[in-house]
């Protein structure tokens, strides 16, 4: 069977099929750290000079501000569970080839911000601090030393009237053609021969991601109260033209799962109330994911960080159907998940700070991840990115333990 295949099968819960291999990523900090540990080198993680689209584009710029020919410690080395393209970062070979992983998840590349995209612009550069303008407009400040994704400095949406200008100048439902990448005959070409699964939407798309990504969150959380129809305006003005870009990619070529990057919640809860959610976003999500399954598309996840248990069943009434990462850091149980809603497709979900204690602890927290491994639906990754606190050979013995789980071959 190919990876795309076995995902499928994976997530309609066909027990008797092994899950693809995939890590959600490492900071490049963890891998420059690797190769130093004993990861054969051979295929350094570049990254692409070339922007695209936001989707695939974002925070280019600042990565290509590090020179020495290192990886900026804070950037993503993307591991398969989370996709490529996205926001400049690089994809990794070399563990994936040592470890007998899989090649990951791949996005359409596509605009769904806005058209035409800003230019990027540096205002300002020493050899601490890049400051610039990104394609969504916004201005973000980024400290090479940290190397972490920049801060917003100046929001593109900063009242009605920037959002109606924007509306506008550079949201058109009557022209999408702008909004594919120039060589989207050859990546349409490529889609269509795949032997990888092929998402939609992702990062920084979602009904309340992209408002916080635009926004910011301060003046996103005044407005769910003092002007609650600016919000719904944003949400339904994306959700429409999303559908439209949607449809245009459909007509070319089909896909696999939908991805909708939330990031609404924290190390000990949601931001956001599930009535909010209820009223600001499940519109939305309705209206969305009605399309989506009205397309064949029925593989349909959140994205969201930290604690989110008590958000599930309210996604899941809007007609969500999977989530990632399951972040166990922040107390999220993949088998009480399970056991709670059984038909949830999931990924991710191990505590990826728990394997820096060697080989007896990675024994047991993958006790857990095997019941709910053998209950389906499931793939089962660290739970974000693989800091650089793990040593290579605490990561190679987890990831060949947990590569025999997916195989069915260790008995724990």
């Amino acid at each position: 069977m190919t990876e795309r295949e076995r995902f499928l099968e994976v997530m309609n819960f066909n027990t008797a099929v092994s899950a693809p291999k995939w890590e959600f990523g490492y900071w490049g900090a963890t891998v420059d750290n690797w190769y130093n540990e004993g990861l054969p080198k051979r295929h350094y993680p570049r990254i692409n000079t070339e922007i695209s689209t936001p989707s695939s584009s974002l925070y280019t710029l600042c990565w290509q501000s590090i020179r020495g020919g290192k990886l900026p410690a804070g950037l993503a080395v993307l591991g398969g569970g989370l996709y490529f393209p996205t926001q400049g970062f690089p994809a990794d070979t070399d563990i994936r080839n040592t470890l007998a992983m899989d090649r990951g998840q791949r996005l359409v590349d596509v605009n769904l911000l806005f058209d035409p995209v800003f230019t990027p612009e540096i205002l300002s550069e020493d050899d601490n601090f890049l400051t610039y303008v990104d394609l969504d407009g916004v201005v973000r400040r980024f400290a090479k030393g940290t190397g972490v994704i920049p801060m917003a400095v100046k929001n593109i949406i900063s009242d009605r009237a920037s959002w109606e200008k924007l509306k506008d100048e550079r949201i058109n439902l009557k022209n999408l053609s702008g909004r594919f990448p120039k060589n989207w005959d050859q990546l349409v070409a490529e889609y269509k021969a795949r032997d990888y699964p092929l998402v939609l939407g992702g990062y920084p798309h979602g009904f309340f991601g992209t408002q916080a990504h635009l926004m910011g969150y301060e003046h996103l959380f005044y407005s769910y109260a003092d002007d609650p129809e600016l919000i719904h305006d944003i949400n339904r003005t994306f959700c429409d033209l999303w559908i439209a870009v949607f449809e245009e990619v459909l007509a070319r070529t089909d896909a696999d799962m939908a991805i909708i990057w939330e990031d609404m919640s924290s190390g000990t809860g949601s931001m956001v109330s599930p009535g909010m959610i209820t009223e600001f976003m499940s519109p939305y999500y309705k209206k969305l994911t009605g399309f989506l399954k009205g397309r064949g598309i029925d593989i349909i996840f959140i994205d969201t960080d930290g604690y989110c248990h008590d958000l599930i069943p309210v996604y899941m009434e809007a007609g969500i159907t999977g989530m990632y990462p399951i972040e166990a850091t922040c107390g999220m149980d993949v088998v009480r998940v399970r056991r709670d809603f059984p038909t949830l497709k999931m990924m991710g979900g191990l505590p990826k700070m728990e394997i820096r204690h060697g080989k007896k602890r990675i024994d047991e927290i993958l006790v857990p991840v095997r019941e709910a491994y053998n209950l389906g639906g499931y793939i089962p990754f660290g739970d974000h990115l693989i800091p650089p606190e793990i040593h290579w050979n605490e990561f190679r013995y987890y990831r060949e333990s947990l590569n025999a789980l997916i195989d069915h071959k260790a008995p724990l």
